[in-house]
């Protein structure tokens, strides 16, 4: 009788140490996901809308508004000193304004994937951090100056 009782109670004490120990291990293995998701947490964000004169022969004929997308990983932004979003308008503003090939009569000529890469390139050296991810072009349009007259 005394070597069922003791046999009954070995089994229960194993039952409970194994059911434990498969607890605690997934408890483990999920804490450990949890903190590397925390780790890398990617956000996405527009910047406000920007409106670049462009100007023929000394005078403006218009505007161009865009407005972008950006993806950051949000731990190494708020790591920055300065928002990312004043580097990225920053340069857009001088990558529009600068560039002689720029026929905002056709803007459909314009290649806005050179452009994104080209801004995401000058924002990634400015800011010496991969904290923006990507830059996509959310609105990109031409605006002549009879129409902001209206």
């Amino acid at each position: 009788m005394i070597k069922l009782v003791a046999v009954s109670l070995w089994c229960a004490a194993a039952a409970l140490g194994a059911s434990y120990a498969t607890a605690r291990w997934k408890l483990d293995k999920a804490g450990a996901q949890t903190q590397a998701a925390a780790a890398e947490v990617i956000e996405q964000r527009k910047t406000r809308v920007i409106n670049v004169p462009m100007i023929v022969e000394g005078q403006v004929k218009g505007y161009i508004v865009a407005q972008f997308i950006y993806v950051v990983e949000a731990n190494a932004a708020k790591a920055l000193p300065v928002a990312p979003e004043n580097f990225l308008i920053d340069e857009a503003f001088r990558i529009i304004y600068a560039d002689e090939t720029l026929d905002f009569r056709q803007l459909k000529k314009f290649d806005l994937t050179k452009f994104a890469q080209e801004l995401h390139a000058r924002v990634k050296q400015r800011l010496k951090s991969d904290a923006v991810r990507e830059v996509l072009v959310g609105d990109f349009n031409f605006v002549s100056r009879e129409q902001v007259r209206q």
